[in-house]
């Protein structure tokens, strides 16, 4: 992927995310949290903003993922360390984070599962769960399936 390649489609899942933090807002709004509604919008225009600089900017890409490995992987960590909407910057992980936080990261996992095909109600389950050590049970998976379900459309039966 060359540099205009990489621009163009950071800024298709920037844009992926913002509308899906919007669409979430504005159904928050219907609940009456508005300061949360608020707030999603704002982040919806930040989210993944460092990626537009340094070793994100010159490594996270798939060049860097094929022929340095090691480059990828600090870029990636640097990522997923600096952006509260992932768990991995959270010193509790997924179970510390916030309302705000957990609302930008299914924005974002809508994002990527539209942009690779794959639906996000089979990853919540089937890998999230696991990755982040997050039993359906537990409080952090209630609220991300809710947000999750208020986003979504209602699957067909």
């Amino acid at each position: 992927m060359d540099t205009e390649q990489q621009l163009k489609s950071l800024l298709r899942h920037i844009d992926n995310v913002k509308v899906n933090c919007i669409k979430l807002a504005d159904i928050l709004v219907d609940k009456g949290e508005n300061e949360l509604a608020i707030q999603l919008i704002a982040n919806g225009h930040r989210h993944d903003n460092s990626k537009f600089y340094g070793i994100e900017w010159l490594y996270l890409n798939d060049i860097t993922k094929e022929k340095q490995p090691d480059l990828f992987k600090s870029a990636v960590t640097h990522h997923i360390t600096t952006n509260l909407h992932h768990p991995e910057a959270w010193a509790g992980g997924i179970h510390e984070m916030d309302r705000l936080h957990h609302a930008e990261m299914v924005c974002d996992w809508a994002a990527r599962s539209s942009e690779f095909g794959t639906d996000l109600r089979t990853f919540l389950k089937d890998t999230a769960t696991k990755k982040f050590e997050m039993p359906i049970q537990s409080k952090a998976y209630r609220e991300i399936k809710e947000l999750v379900d208020l986003l979504l459309d209602k699957p067909f039966k």
